[in-house]
């Protein structure tokens, strides 16, 4: 009796299992349908650009994805776009107890700007910056100005940057190699920050008689004084260098504009710097040149380790680049974190592959020279890398054919609808920035790299210390600026020994010397401080017990203060000993047995 109540309980139980079974199914079936119909409607929702499109759901910002992504894309945005919103003061200047500061000299990378190469869609993002105070203030200044400086916006001072313009040419697109309004936004607030710090402690605001204004050849009688007023401002007190670039001029006059008054900042006068590397008289090094190679042949070593990340390297450039490398040529990785910034820092969409039944592809047919020559090569051979090229060759001014954008004439120019190949995601760019991530701190502290970095940056630094002993001996210079790239930090970083978390040098980045002298004695220190962090105790020469910790300001900070004739020592004497050399010639002419590498 009770088997026969099993059987016939579980008999009914087996319908509803049933039931229970088949409902499921066809929920699942509805959901795979809704999911299949809404792919096909994102994919015609993509932007129209020949070969190229976005997708307006997917944004490498949005907050999705697990929690481990959402920290990484995180800081990502953070450490390599540097928005202007977060710059702020850090660890400079101060007030010191018992140290009087005596100059400051301040190196910075140019703000942000377009991408070095050629980029698919480019145009769709926008590169603009608005609701900025600062920088609305700064635009208007320049088009209500005409002075014997100014005109138009244009910088009117005879000199090597003469006629340049003070404004990127389009205020929202992202022009190529060209600084854009985000990156003038940028300086302008790294320019309140110095002039908070420094302005007051250094008197770049002091005024004095006319009669008693001293002048240098280089801001003889450039300044501008109220008619009215017996006094003027002091312009020989602030020296201003700038490689010959816009995004680099831009950025130093825009900074400057944050840190002087604007009657001063008309008289100031900018000196041109010939190299990327502020090499000055130091310049020719072959030996410099065989271990740039030799870093590019370990960097393609590392890649060729790890074939997945060539793999997605190949496949983004293939999206994002109109000028990819030929067929069997690997794409440099470094290229196509560059591209992916112009979207990533301005909270564009990530891109999306297309494909045109009626336009060749991109390996039937190619942007420009056939021989897949990429537009970022360096044409005089400098130490710079495809991150801040020369702005001529981008343009077709440099050597080689010139970068052709137009259709051939037997091209179809109708448009179809473009069929989805596949669109980057987000796993892509976070598996790529972590490889170029960790490459980047192997290539940052490795031997060669350090090399390399203390013959490029060898004129820069007896620069540096040349000043530093102005400032000591009663000079009248007490600010100096240097306008450059990535690689100007970056080689003077390595040539230092500087310990960072970030192998690549941000947007609107700034490296401070600041030169102290004690009210007790006439003992003579500096102080140097990376995007507001005090590195004083990370450099060889002042590391391990070599410098001094005293109290900064009134909240019970501290900063690590370095007796300046230890950096005069490294430079006389020590600088060239893990060369093997007594002197900047025989160690750009010293060479090994073996393949003539050290």
């Amino acid at each position: 009796m009770l088997l026969k109540e099993i059987a016939r309980f579980s008999l009914q139980h087996r319908t509803l299992y049933c039931y229970l079974i088949l409902s499921i199914w066809i929920f699942l079936l509805i959901a795979g349908m809704y999911k299949y119909i809404g792919s096909i409607e994102n994919g015609n929702n993509l932007l129209n650009a020949k070969g190229f499109g976005y997708r307006k759901t997917e944004r490498f910002l949005a907050e999705e994805g697990d929690s481990t992504d959402r920290i990484r894309i995180k800081e990502i945005n953070q450490t390599d776009c540097t928005h202007p919103f977060a710059i702020v003061t850090g660890e400079e200047g101060g007030s010191l107890e018992g140290w009087t500061l005596q100059g400051v000299l301040l190196l910075i990378r140019h703000g942000d700007r377009g991408p070095m190469a050629h980029v698919r869609g480019i145009n769709e993002v926008d590169c603009g910056y608005e609701n900025d105070p600062t920088l609305a203030r700064y635009i208007n200044f320049l088009q209500n100005t005409t002075t014997g400086s100014t005109s138009g916006g244009h910088w009117m001072k005879t000199g090597p940057f003469h006629g340049f313009p003070l404004l990127p040419a389009a205020s929202k697109l992202c022009l190529l190699a060209q600084l854009t309004h985000k990156g003038i936004a940028q300086m302008l607030h790294v320019g309140d920050i110095v002039r908070q710090a420094y302005a007051n402690a250094l008197g770049l605001y002091t005024r004095v008689p006319i009669s008693t204004q001293r002048t240098t050849p280089f801001n003889g009688s450039d300044f501008i004084s109220n008619p009215t007023s017996s006094f003027q401002y002091v312009v020989d007190d602030v020296v201003i260098y700038s490689t010959r670039y816009r995004r680099t001029f831009q950025s130093a006059m825009a900074l400057l504009f944050g840190v002087l008054p604007p009657e001063k900042w008309l008289a100031m006068q900018i000196q041109e710097s010939h190299s990327l590397s502020y090499c000055f008289s130091d310049c020719a090094c072959p030996q410099a040149e065989k271990l740039k190679k030799q870093l590019a042949n370990e960097m393609n070593g590392h890649l060729s380790k790890h074939p997945a990340i060539g793999a997605i390297v190949q496949w983004i450039g293939a999206a994002l680049l109109q000028n990819p490398q030929a067929a069997g040529q690997q794409i440099n990785p470094l290229e196509i974190r560059d591209a992916l910034l112009a979207h990533i820092c301005h909270a564009a969409p990530l891109p999306c592959r297309k494909i045109h039944s009626n336009v060749p592809s991109a390996d039937s047919y190619r942007y420009g020279s056939k021989t897949g020559s990429s537009s970022t090569q360096d044409p005089l051979g400098l130490d710079v890398i495809n991150i801040d090229l020369d702005e001529a060759t981008l343009s077709g001014g440099g050597a080689g054919p010139p970068i052709n954008t137009e259709q051939p004439d037997d091209s179809d120019t109708t448009e179809q609808e473009p069929e989805i190949e596949g669109c980057v995601e987000k796993s892509h760019v976070l598996a790529l920035m972590s490889y170029i991530h960790w490459a980047g701190m192997k290539e940052l502290y490795s031997q060669s790299m350090r090399q390399q970095g203390l013959l490029r940056s060898y004129g820069l630094m007896r620069n540096i210390v040349a000043y530093m002993l102005r400032m000591i001996s009663g000079d009248r210079v007490k600010f100096v600026l240097y306008s450059g790239h990535d690689k100007t930090l970056e080689y003077l970083i390595a040539s230092l020994g500087v310990q960072l978390e970030n192998p690549f040098i941000p947007y609107a980045s700034r490296m401070v010397f600041e030169v102290y002298k004690s009210d007790k004695d006439t003992q003579y220190y500096f102080r140097l401080v990376y995007n507001g962090r005090d590195v004083t105790n990370t450099i060889d020469v002042c590391e391990s017990g070599k410098s001094l910790n005293v109290p900064r300001g009134i909240r019970g900070a501290r900063a690590h203060l370095c007796p300046i004739e230890n950096i005069i020592r490294f430079i006389h004497d020590d600088y060239f000993l893990s060369l093997n050399a007594t002197n900047y010639k025989d160690a750009c002419m010293a060479q090994t047995k073996q393949d003539g590498f050290f």
